[in-house]
């Protein structure tokens, strides 16, 4: 991890374990102008430091700070084949203090399946609220079961295209992440910041 990633990370951690910018420097036994430096991301921090850092905020800076960072990578995104939410959020829970990647690649893939979520819970009951009233409508025109049958397969179309873009999205973002390359979700909304 580099500047300005790790001064943002170890402000980020040092609010949520509630310290103050003098309190962090005293247990790290430095100033506190080195700490408001290194979050501001003026400088890198000393390789002393950073270790100090890393134990107190109880995340690992390094560079190779996860060596099975892209193996969690590609099981957040592949997790995106699947609409459920639990798999993203169990990985990301147990791995974002550990990788400034996976906590943000976490918060991109639970973005995306929340909002998939959201999208077939609405269609389900878009679906039963409509379904009994379009039933009272074809049988008061007579309209008979073939176009009945048919009129109500469209209904459930939306639904259908959902697995694929879910595998499209799932696949393509893998392996934009295995190339190193940005991450893209369509229908996502920052739920998670």
């Amino acid at each position: 991890m580099k500047q300005p990633e790790i001064g943002n990370k170890v402000a980020e951690l040092r609010l949520q374990k509630c310290l103050t910018q003098e309190k962090l420097a005293e247990m790290c036994e430095v100033s506190t102008r080195t700490i408001q430096r290194i979050e501001s991301g003026e400088v890198d921090p000393r390789a002393f430091t950073l270790n100090n850092l890393s134990s107190i905020l109880g995340y690992d800076f390094g560079e190779d700070n996860n060596k099975n960072e892209v193996f969690w990578l590609a099981a957040l995104h592949l997790s995106s084949i699947i609409c459920i939410v639990p798999i993203p959020l169990f990985i990301w829970a147990i791995k974002k203090n550990k990788s400034n990647n996976i906590d943000l690649h976490g918060k991109t893939v639970l973005n995306f399946q929340i909002m998939i979520t959201i999208i077939l819970f609405s269609i389900v009951i878009l679906l039963v609220l409509l379904y009994p009233i379009l039933i009272i409508l074809l049988n008061h025109y007579n309209i008979g079961f073939k176009t009945l049958f048919g009129i109500s397969l469209l209904g459930f179309i939306p639904l259908i295209t959902i697995g694929p873009i879910c595998f499209y999205q799932g696949v393509a973002n893998t392996i934009r992440v295995l190339n190193n390359k940005d991450v893209n979700y369509s229908f996502s909304f920052s739920f998670i910041k």
